[in-house]
């Protein structure tokens, strides 16, 4: 993969003020009765990314799309922080970053008909069948993820762990709301183009198998 360089500066529509320094870093007080609009000080189209790592995909797809806004969701604290430190050298205004469990954000946070595009590559599989209870692809996340899309957003899900992936492709596929589409869909944005992540990097450097989805939610 080619190094980055330097990103240019923010676009700015016609009418919109030219964006101020904002932290990246946000706290699930600052999220309480939230609006996607004082989160990002402008009203485009906001994409979600579940499980950002060190933030290698959502750094690459945001300087790609400066029209829109990325919220990245990740738990472990390491990581966390240095997803926070990158983007904060990069200088990538159109992100913040959240630390939280993505089920309640989901669940109870994230507001109905909100999200554009939803991101969920290589959630952990927990293969121990005593552990499937801590996965994230349950029904109850599936609605409740379904109802924060738009009508005719995206939500494209990746993994390499065959029997996780029949468990999310039964979910998806078989919901009232979500139709499937191709992953790499032109309207998707991602097209041949497509960011890779750092565990797709890895994994198929290791020549592990991987399965893709995306839905998108139907049309009222």
């Amino acid at each position: 993969m080619k190094a980055m360089t330097e990103p240019a500066p923010c676009q700015v529509e016609p009418g919109e003020s030219a964006p101020t320094p904002r932290p990246v870093a946000v706290g699930l007080d600052e999220l309480r009765d939230m609006a996607w609009e004082r989160l990002f000080g402008n009203t485009r189209p906001v994409e979600l990314e579940i499980g950002t790592g060190k933030g290698a995909f959502l750094l690459r797809r945001a300087r790609a799309n400066p029209q829109r806004n990325f919220l990245g969701i990740e738990w472990a604290n390491q990581v966390y922080r240095y997803a926070v430190d990158r983007m904060q050298r990069w200088g990538v205004p159109n992100v913040r970053l959240l630390r939280t469990d993505a089920d309640h954000f989901i669940r109870v946070v994230c507001p109905r008909d909100s999200l554009s595009a939803l991101h969920v590559y290589h959630p952990d599989p927990w293969p121990k069948k005593r552990h499937h209870k801590r996965r994230l692809f349950k029904p109850v996340f599936v609605e409740a993820a379904a109802r924060c899309l738009i009508p005719g957003g995206h939500w494209a899900v990746q993994t390499d762990h065959d029997e996780y992936f029949e468990v999310i492709s039964a979910l998806l596929r078989t919901h009232p709301l979500l139709v499937e589409t191709p992953f790499d869909d032109p309207e998707f944005g991602v097209e041949a183009a497509r960011v890779a992540t750092n565990y797709e990097i890895k994994y198929l450097r290791e020549g592990r198998r991987m399965h893709q989805l995306a839905v998108k939610r139907r049309a009222p």
